[in-house]
């Protein structure tokens, strides 16, 4: 008998031990929370960050799923809060949750009917800012997409310059290919930019840039004059549209230009008037390039290039009348005065050294040239 109960307290006891481990089961985090996310457009919300917050204060993170599903596993019961923080609002949306295992009902969030109740009409509005923030940012790619386009064009015309005889050919081609590179890019840009950006005149200005730099003179001219359209109170846009029209030979619009620039500001008036003359001068109208170059000189006394170009114009414009064997030569007013002008401001440098070259000839010259075959020139 003693043996019988020594076996049942030993069961007894087993029984206790075994109630002790499987006892804390009860407390298992079975417990779930899942809900769907509906945007303001009334679509799943997917990748969004959602948090979820115990009474104690843990923080758990999770997404939602392509489907604006998101979900929280293995939690104990209990209160939560399912924070959810959105780019277009200040303040978090919360849902209070009580957590009782797997039972717990969704805690879903439609963002678009809370908007509608709130404000209506605001949907749209946030709808449209989106879009517009969307085109925002296809517009800059495309632009700066472009601008290192139009770099790699300024290097190519640099490079062309440089070019031997035989390489030339290919190297127009290379800056004609990214002229057209960057043309495309830039009206891409403009595609995507809203109707009234302000910085649209940009798009034209750069294309007008790069139509030059691969001699598309014409294209040049309209981008330009587009630019200023847009931005009328730009004197650099004016100065890089007279600079296209003196070299395509419209000298009365280049003047025209160029005034325009020179009254938007008229601190660089001088400069406005000197790049008139310089166009001018080279493309071999040089009796052209007189007036501006007067102008460029009066207000920009200090500048040596401007004295100098002064007196190549006003020796082209000089009066030749055959005498005899002699051909005498009768300069126009200031024209040496113009090449002392240069040297007295650039004494060692090239305008000065062209200046005195320059008078030298002027020297000879007015002593008449001999025009007698067999005769001696002077």
């Amino acid at each position: 008998m003693w043996k019988f109960w020594k076996a049942y307290a030993l069961a007894a006891l087993l029984m206790v031990g075994l109630v002790g481990v499987v006892a804390p089961r009860a407390a298992a985090q079975d417990g779930k929370v899942i809900g769907t996310i509906i945007d303001f457009d009334g679509k799943p919300w997917a990748d969004l960050p959602i948090k979820l917050r115990s009474d104690q204060g843990a923080i758990q993170d999770a997404k939602t799923d392509a489907k604006g599903v998101y979900m929280f596993l293995n939690l104990r019961s209990g209160k939560y809060t399912v924070i959810v923080a959105t780019p277009q609002t200040k303040d978090p949306f919360t849902i209070a949750v009580e957590v009782h295992g797997s039972d717990t009902p969704p805690a879903s969030l439609n963002l678009k009917e809370i908007l509608d109740k709130q404000n209506p009409g605001a949907a749209a509005q946030m709808k449209k800012a989106a879009e517009e923030k969307a085109k925002y940012t296809g517009m800059k790619e495309h632009y700066d997409k472009a601008a290192a386009l139009l770099e790699q064009e300024r290097a190519a015309k640099a490079e062309l310059t440089k070019a031997p005889a035989d390489q030339k050919d290919a190297a127009k081609a290379k800056v004609l290919d990214l002229s057209n590179q960057a043309v495309a890019e830039f009206q891409e840009a403009q595609k995507a930019a809203p109707e009234k950006d302000p910085n649209l005149h940009l798009f034209w200005a750069h294309m007008g840039d790069a139509y030059d730099m691969a001699g598309r003179t014409d294209e040049a001219i309209n981008a330009y004059q587009q630019a200023v359209v847009l931005k009328p109170d730009s004197a650099g846009y004016y100065n890089n549209l007279g600079n296209l029209l003196a070299r395509a030979g419209k000298i009365d619009d280049a003047k025209a230009a160029y005034s325009k620039s020179a009254e938007l500001d008229p601190p660089n008036a001088g400069l406005a008037w000197r790049n008139f003359g310089i166009s001018l001068y080279q493309a071999g109208r040089m009796q052209d390039a007189v007036e501006p170059l007067q102008k460029a000189t009066q207000i920009d006394p200090k500048n040596a290039q401007g004295w100098y170009l002064l007196g190549a114009c006003l020796v082209a414009s000089a009066d030749f009348k055959q005498v005899g064997d002699k051909m005498e030569v009768t300069l126009k007013p200031g024209t040496v005065e113009a090449y002392q002008e240069a040297i007295k401001l650039d004494p060692n440098g090239p305008y000065g050294q062209q200046a005195k070259q320059g008078l030298e000839a002027v020297q000879e010259m007015t002593g008449g040239i001999a025009t007698k075959v067999g005769g001696k020139k002077k």
